[in-house]
């Protein structure tokens, strides 16, 4: 299974879709919040069930959750935003959250800041934002999850 993880898009969605829709097709697509509207533009856009959770930028959107846990392939994915578990600061709080649920991926946005790595056992993923990077590389990027026996991804970066 082949999955885009994007977030933070923050009503710019054109460069994500154009980038995605090149790189062939994928089998679901997950918006970690900021802005849900986005999420729903690239589902229409791409063709590809996107599951959407909120971000602190999406207040009155009560009808999407901040936090998600999927099960995918067997394996259990714990998304949302961050911004609930002050992960600016430190992500063990998110960490905590993703041991209590069992899960096997966290995926995060809400710091702009991309973001790939094994945490006691957990594969966590913040794919960065694809319109409003910060930090170093100041690259607008998304993220590539694969989920088969073992879970592998990457960051790409939008050009």
């Amino acid at each position: 299974m082949k999955i885009f993880v994007v977030s933070d898009t923050h009503g710019s969605t054109k460069e994500f879709i154009n980038k995605v829709n090149g790189l062939g097709s994928s089998d679901l697509i997950i918006h970690l919040g900021d802005y849900v509207e986005d999420g729903l533009k690239i589902e229409k856009a791409t063709g590809i069930k996107t599951v959407i959770v909120k971000g602190n930028g999406d207040y009155f959107h009560s009808e999407f959750d901040e936090d998600e846990i999927l099960n995918i392939e067997g394996k259990t994915i714990f998304i949302t935003h961050g911004h609930n578990y002050n992960v600016r600061y430190s992500i063990d709080s998110l960490i905590y959250r993703a041991k209590e649920v069992k899960a096997d991926l966290a995926l995060f946005g809400h710091t702009h800041v991309s973001t790939f790595f094994e945490e006691d056992g957990i594969m966590v993923m913040n794919p960065g934002s694809a319109s409003m990077p910060r930090g170093f590389n100041r690259k607008k990027t998304f993220g590539v999850i694969e989920i088969s026996e073992k879970i592998s991804g990457r960051i790409i970066e939008i050009d």
